[in-house]
């Protein structure tokens, strides 16, 4: 199958138009930031979820530092060329998007507010933005198809065993339904601890105790949620283990995957998938250059929003040097730390083609429920077009060409 380049795709002029939504101005009042809904989050779920859906690894300090490179990105305007709003609206992989961003997958977001996925999901349908849906979730791809198929990319983690026969076959259930684009993890080799988890006392299987259900019964909108759509499950696996309660469910999926991809077995899957094939967690431009090479279509410049080891770069940092490796022949897109559309226009501004955003939507379901993410949706249009507007970019490409003054920029000693 022909895969378009990335270039050509970009540049190519919208032929139809999108809906648009009067924002919600009582929203607005109430959360006129994302980053004020991690507050409202903070305040309104139960402890253990705010803690697994807010924790990273060690004392969080790689989400810190994403967070704190990207604060650093300095944007230097033209002024006198426009005083109008930009258009937005993106291509990735032939389809078009409302904007430059999208929902990053994410393992278990449930566990953080029940029915996670599907709100996530049908908020993304609605604005016409791409909804990753992670294998290890609440739902089923056949699921997510329904609700959002024309914004449906899946992720899939390494799954070894019987040679990736669940893998595989996660693949061809995929491309049945019409998931868009396929997601390889690239980023963990192996599970690490993240402390705040540890501390609140979740387990895998989900099993509150005594503190934990107080903590629940004190918030109404958990409680809520929970009741309707349940405990957190491992939607995908259940075809696998179709008599697995949760706990025989958690064991069968431990002793499934393991670790990351090689780059062998990347091979294996971009033969059988013919649709677009992204590789997550990418850091290194050499790493980049291979994934190219393999015939994947494009590299998501990632570290697992902190979550997995804290001493790595920020994305924003090594985003310049993927993008200078890659970018004129494949889609880069980055992850980990966004919080604004001002954090999409400079990850544009340094060589990505989108930026996604995982931690951010999470907040939204704890401050607002089901409201949430398509107020996060919608903040996210309106600011990355304040922000183009504000530096004078008249389109995403415009961006791409401002001046930026980047002091964390990551220098790789060797391209390879």
């Amino acid at each position: 199958m022909q895969r378009p380049a990335t270039s050509d795709v970009i540049s190519r002029p919208n032929t139809s138009p999108l809906p648009s939504r009067a924002p919600d101005n009582a929203l607005l009042r109430q959360y006129p930031t994302i980053p004020m809904m991690r507050e409202g989050a903070r305040k309104k779920l139960p402890y253990f979820a705010f803690a697994y859906l807010d924790g990273g690894a060690g004392e969080d300090s790689g989400i810190a530092r994403n967070w704190r490179a990207l604060d650093a990105v300095e944007l230097v305007p033209r002024y006198g060329v426009s005083t109008e709003l930009p258009p937005i609206e993106t291509e990735l992989f032939g389809r078009r998007y409302a904007g430059p961003f999208g929902v990053a997958p994410m393992g278990s977001p449930s566990l953080g507010f029940p029915g996670a996925d599907r709100h996530l999901a049908t908020a993304a349908q609605a604005a016409r933005l791409p909804y990753t849906l992670s294998a290890v979730g609440g739902m089923t791809v056949e699921e997510a198809a329904k609700v959002a198929p024309d914004v449906l990319w899946f992720q899939v983690p390494r799954l070894p065993r019987d040679n990736h026969k669940i893998g595989f076959d996660m693949v061809r259930r995929a491309e049945e339904v019409g998931a868009h684009v396929l997601v390889l993890t690239m980023d963990t080799p192996i599970r690490t601890i993240r402390p705040r988890e540890t501390r609140s006392g979740i387990r895998s299987p989900f099993r509150p105790d005594l503190r934990m259900m107080l903590s629940i019964l004190a918030s109404p909108s958990w409680f809520a949620a929970m009741r309707r759509y349940g405990v957190p499950r491992l939607a995908s696996f259940q075809r696998y283990a179709p008599n697995a309660n949760l706990a025989e469910m958690t064991e069968f999926v431990r002793k499934q995957a393991s670790g990351a991809f090689t780059w062998d077995e990347v091979a294996m899957y971009r033969e059988r998938w013919k649709r677009p094939l992204l590789v997550k967690g990418i850091v290194h431009p050499g790493d980049a250059e291979r994934a190219v090479a393999l015939g994947c279509d494009g590299v998501v410049v990632s570290v697992h929003g902190g979550r997995q080891i804290e001493a790595l770069p920020a994305p924003i940092d090594a985003l310049p040097a993927v993008a200078a490796a890659v970018g004129r022949r494949a889609t880069v897109i980055m992850d980990s730390g966004v919080r604004s559309g001002t954090d999409v226009v400079r990850a544009l501004a340094l060589g990505a083609h989108a930026a996604f955003m995982g931690k951010g939507f999470m907040w939204s379901l704890g401050a607002l429920g089901a409201d949430g993410p398509l107020h996060a949706m919608d903040l996210l249009i309106d600011e990355t077009k304040a922000a183009l507007g504000q530096i004078g970019a008249r389109s995403i490409q415009e961006a791409r060409a401002t001046e930026v003054r980047h002091p964390g920029a990551f220098r790789f000693s060797s391209p390879a």
